[in-house]
Formats: C-alpha cells, sequence, structure tokens
C-alpha cells in the first residue's frame, strides 16, 4: 500500500445532531443550542452536524418546534462553518421511498435553509437508491457526501468496499463517508479499509462511528494514520456509549503531532462545560439512561448494532419469551444472509431483527413472515449485496413478482397531490415537506401552531400539550 503523508485531521462535530440523538432521543431542544452556537463557529470544525435523522420527527412530535425554523437559528447563529446533515437517499428522513420530486424539492430546500454538505446513504448500499439526491445536491451547489454503510460478512471485503468506492465516486460524489453504525470497525481493520479507500479513489474519506462497542477512539487513531481526511466526534458531556469519540480527546491525541487539528482546546472545555447541565440534567431525569454509556460487547460478538439488541429484548419480553434471547441471537446473522447479507441500520436492523424473532418464536424458519421482510425479498428496498436464493424466494413469497429496477421509478410525482393535502396549514413553503415525511405529526404541529398563534383559550392549550410531552 502507498505512503499516506501526514497532514492536520479534521473533525466534524455531532453534537448538535447524531450525539444527543443517540443519548437522549434527539430531545435537545433549539433554545439550548443557540447561546454556544457562536463558540461552535469559531472551532474551526470541517462542520458541524445539526439535522437530519430523527430532527424531524422529534421536533414535531416532542418538542413542538418546526425542524425548518431551528436549521434557519443555526444557520444564522453559526455563520462560518459548514452545516451538515443526514439524509436517507430515497427515503429522505422517512421510512418509505419517495417519488423522485419530492427528494429533488426537499434537497433544494434544504440548503436553500442553510445546509451545505449533504450525507447521503441507502441501507442496502443501493446507489441507484442515491442518484436523485445527489443529482438534486450538486445542482443547488450543495457538497454530496455519500455513504458506505460499514458492515461484516464474508461478503463484504476490502475488494468489496474498493469497488462500491469507484461506483460512489464515479456517480459524482464530492466525497465518501464510511458509516459503521455499531461500531464493528476494529482498529486494525481501520488501517487496512482506509488505506484501501484511499489508494482506490481520489475524493475525500470521512469516518463516522460509534463508540457502543468501546473501540472507535482506537480506530480513529488507526485511520488517521492511514490517511482519512474527516472524523465525526461529539462533545466531551454527550460523547462515548452510543454516541461518538469525545472532541477533546482526539484533539489532545493529535496535538504536536503531523495530525494536529490546531484547535484550541480552551475553546473546547468552555464549549464542553456549556453542555455538562444538559447532561446532568439529562441523567436526574431519566432521559439519559446509564447503560448507553456503557460497553456493549454484544455488538461485536453478534455484530449486532445496539439500539437493534433493546428492541429484541422489548420485543421478547411482549411475547414472554425473554429465555430466547440468546437463540434470536444467533438467528439474525443466519437471516442476514439469507437476505443477502444486508446492513443492519434503519430500516433492514428492524427487519431482520423482527424476522428472526418470528423464527425463534414459531420454532420454524419463515412460517411467520412479516410484510417488510417480504418487501425486502420483493425488491421494494432495492438491491441486496448478494442475490437471495431462489429457495429463500420460494419460501418467502412463493410465486409473488419481485422488481429488480429502482424502486422510486414506480413511484409517480407527489408534490401536488400534497400540496393541496396540506393547503389549510401551510404558513411557509417546507411545511409540505413536514407532512410528506411525518403527516400525523406534522398536522398535529401545525394545530398546535395555530393556536399558539390564536391565543386559544389555556384549557384547550394545555389538551394540545399532553399531546408532546418533553
Amino acid at each position: 500500500m502507498s505512503k499516506i503523508t501526514p497532514k492536520p485531521i479534521k473533525l466534524m462535530d455531532t453534537t448538535l445532531r447524531d450525539s444527543h440523538q443517540s443519548l437522549i432521543a434527539t430531545r435537545m431542544k433549539t433554545e439550548e443550542m443557540l447561546p454556544i452556537l457562536s463558540k461552535m463557529d469559531a472551532v474551526g470544525f470541517a462542520a458541524l452536524e445539526v439535522w437530519g435523522g430523527a430532527t424531524f420527527d422529534a421536533c414535531l412530535r416532542f418538542l413542538k418546534e418546526d425542524p425548518w425554523e431551528r436549521l434557519r437559528k443555526i444557520r444564522a447563529g453559526a455563520p462560518k462553518t459548514p452545516l451538515q446533515m443526514l439524509f436517507r437517499g430515497q427515503n429522505i428522513l422517512g421510512y418509505r421511498h419517495y417519488a423522485d420530486d419530492v427528494v429533488e424539492y426537499f434537497v433544494q430546500k434544504s440548503i436553500a435553509n442553510g445546509i451545505d454538505v449533504i450525507r447521503i446513504f441507502d441501507a442496502l448500499n443501493d446507489i441507484r437508491n442515491l442518484q436523485t439526491a445527489v443529482n438534486a445536491c450538486q445542482k443547488e451547489k450543495g457538497h454530496s457526501q455519500v455513504t458506505i454503510c460499514y458492515t461484516l460478512s464474508e461478503v463484504h471485503t476490502l475488494e468489496f468496499f474498493m469497488k462500491l468506492a469507484k461506483n460512489i465516486e464515479n456517480m459524482g460524489a464530492d466525497s465518501i463517508c464510511v458509516k459503521d453504525m455499531a461500531g464493528l470497525l476494529v482498529p486494525y481493520e481501520a488501517d487496512r479499509l482506509i488505506s484501501s479507500l484511499k489508494e482506490a479513489v481520489k475524493i475525500p474519506i470521512q469516518l463516522h462511528t460509534h463508540y457502543t462497542s468501546g473501540v472507535a477512539s482506537m480506530t480513529y487513531l488507526k485511520a488517521v494514520e492511514a490517511g482519512v481526511d474527516i472524523i465525526d466526534t461529539a462533545m466531551s458531556p454527550l460523547a462515548l456509549g452510543t454516541s461518538q469519540p469525545a472532541t477533546e480527546v482526539m484533539v489532545a491525541t493529535f496535538k504536536d503531532t503531523p495530525y494536529d487539528t490546531g484547535y484550541d482546546e480552551k475553546l473546547l472545555s468552555e464549549i464542553a462545560e456549556y453542555f455538562l447541565p444538559i447532561r446532568e440534567k439529562a441523567l436526574a431525569s431519566g432521559l439519559l439512561n446509564p447503560k448507553v454509556l456503557a460497553v456493549d460487547i454484544n455488538t461485536l460478538l453478534y455484530q449486532v448494532p445496539g439500539g437493534m439488541l433493546s428492541n429484541l429484548v422489548s420485543q421478547l419480553k411482549q411475547q414472554k419469551a425473554e429465555d430466547k434471547y440468546y437463540e434470536v441471537l444467533r438467528e439474525i446473522p443466519k437471516v442476514r444472509a439469507d437476505f443477502g447479507y444486508l446492513p443492519l441500520v434503519t430500516p433492514t436492523s428492524q427487519i431482520v431483527g423482527n424476522q428472526a424473532v418470528l423464527n425463534v418464536l414459531a420454532g420454524e424458519r419463515y412460517k411467520m413472515v412479516s410484510k417488510e421482510a417480504k418487501g425486502i425479498v420483493k425488491g421494494e428496498y432495492g438491491e441486496t449485496p448478494v442475490p437471495i436464493s431462489d429457495e429463500i424466494v420460494k419460501k418467502i413469497i412463493g410465486d409473488e413478482p419481485r422488481i429488480f429496477h429502482r424502486p422510486a421509478d414506480d413511484i409517480k410525482p407527489e408534490m401536488e397531490k400534497l400540496k393541496k393535502e396540506t393547503a389549510r396549514y401551510v404558513q411557509q413553503d417546507e411545511d409540505v415537506l413536514s407532512y410528506a415525511l411525518f403527516d400525523q405529526v406534522a398536522t398535529d404541529f401545525f394545530k398546535y401552531r395555530e393556536a399558539q398563534q390564536t391565543n386559544v383559550d389555556p384549557a384547550i392549550a394545555d389538551e394540545k400539550n399532553k399531546a408532546y410531552p418533553i
């Protein structure tokens, strides 16, 4: 492998999005973010991740906030630093595929409201589900960062990831993110992976991981030595556990080396001090569960993301079958192999986990099959990493038809219909997009917003507030 010349490492800070999504269910309020923005803006981060993921749902459902207004306020408070968001390809921020006109309009409005970098991923690493968003981002002069969802299997070799990276570069992406959702990328494998990708492509490589398995800081160290361009970190009060490695720790790690970030450690300390009361308040209220701060070795043993494990426990409790926990864990890799070695990330982690539970509880594999599992086999989510065997196809969907084209090709334009459905509530163009993603939740928010603006009777307001617990 070619030798990489050491250079200063750049950090993308996730505190205002992924870190509080991972630790406190995306419950940080906009008013808690605004006072610290000027200091975060002064650090020199490669970007601040501030939007995407569960932002929309949490803002509208629980915080009674307009996510678009949050973005505009953050943009005003941090004018110098690029703002970044996470985008689920053809799913946008939702759980189904949307028509191309909705994807294009969402990208347009995201960039118009302040986003600079859009990190675009697909749960199957199916590039066809990413192309519309990439094209739209380029049209709006944004930075399109396309994601490799990292996972482990007999088919996910270095050659597999190098080929995928080349395809991403060829589709016109501005950079690549290796997204390690479950903390599966161990240090020396990170060295090999990043070195291989740097040989395969010329565009920048960014690495995203979670601390769930306890190896993330070491993984970053080896990735930086291998030439990665940017790593994702979080300010220490909202770091570690199911979040990212701590920003200040990584800055100190590389100080006085060729990888020195040049960031002001005193300034970072002031920022961390600001977030400390938010952490303490979340711990005191139970919003931050100490369990999510611990190392979960099951992540490495069974290659299952931490959030997926908690879902399995909940499912088995409901069925009074907690004694089947380890049997289900052993079934998950088998289901994943049957389904073409899917990466385990939303929504595939939920689909595979649920099917493993059904297989174990039924005492027979695929005696009961979820609608979503059938959708995977039919091709409704896209192309799996390797083809699903004829035997599994027959067992799960029989002779039902399958599709092999891009799923969104079957979806007619939706924007005009959505505009008509939201005409009663729209106060800004962006409201249509909020409704497109979360129709009922957005409608409830629109009604709440209207009531606040018209100063309705306090008793009515109290009733509305009950629908939005914080």
